[in-house]
């Protein structure tokens, strides 16, 4: 009795195959758009930009790089009232 009233419940459902979305996929592209002509430049050209500010950053803002404690913080004792 359940099995003719899933059955019809499935088929009214538009289920697509794998391979049928593939081969809409693979067939819709016609002529390159933005970012297959542009993309990589721009990537490059943020990627240099990004590289360049960091560089200026790290050596021209005068920040002091040593970051290790040791020779610098002497422990104090721990007990002491």
């Amino acid at each position: 009795m359940m099995f003719p009233l899933v059955r019809n419940a499935l088929s009214s459902l538009k289920i697509q195959s794998i391979q049928q979305i593939r081969g809409r996929q693979s067939h819709s592209k016609q002529s390159p758009d933005f970012h297959d002509k542009y993309g990589n430049i721009l990537l490059a050209g943020g990627a240099t930009f990004c590289l360049v500010a960091w560089v200026f950053t790290t050596t021209q803002i005068g920040i002091k790089w040593n970051l290790s404690p040791v020779g610098r913080v002497t422990p104090r004792a721990w007990n002491d009232e």
